[in-house]
C-alpha cells in the first residue's frame, strides 16, 4: 500500500516562500513510473490541482501559479517537491501530495500553508 507524507507546510507573509516535500512509502522501485502532483483545498472550496509531473518530468500547472511555483521530483529518494514563490494570501490552503499510478490515485494527509498578508 502506497503511503505519501507531506512536509514543509506553514505560515508564511505574502511574497515569502515555502517548500513542500512530499515522501512514498509502499512503492518501491516503482515510483519512478508514478504521476505526482500537489492539490490544494480551501476552506468552502473543492480540491484543485496546482502541479503535477510525470514519470518522464513533463510538468503542468495550474494558471494561478505558473511562474511561481516549481514541482519536481527526485526517483532516488521517492520524494516530490513543491517550491511556491511570491506566495499571496490566496494561496492558503491545505496542500495535498498525490500519486496515481494505473489509474489508482494514493493521497496524503494534507499540510496546511497559510499566508498572511
Amino acid at each position: 500500500q502506497v503511503q505519501l507524507v507531506e512536509s514543509g507546510g506553514g505560515l508564511v507573509q505574502a511574497g515569502g516562500s515555502l517548500r513542500l516535500s512530499c515522501a512514498a512509502s509502499g512503492t518501491g522501485s516503482w515510483f519512478s513510473i508514478y504521476t505526482m502532483g500537489w492539490y490544494r483545498q480551501a476552506p468552502g472550496n473543492q480540491r484543485e490541482l496546482v502541479a503535477a509531473i510525470t514519470f518522464g518530468g513533463s510538468t503542468d500547472y495550474a494558471d494561478s501559479v505558473k511562474g511561481r511555483f516549481t514541482i519536481s521530483r527526485d526517483n532516488a529518494k521517492n520524494t516530490v517537491y513543491l517550491q511556491m514563490n511570491s506566495l499571496k494570501p490566496e494561496d492558503t490552503a491545505v496542500y495535498y501530495c498525490n500519486g496515481r499510478s494505473s489509474g489508482v490515485d494514493s493521497w496524503g494527509q494534507g499540510t496546511q500553508v497559510t499566508v498572511s498578508s
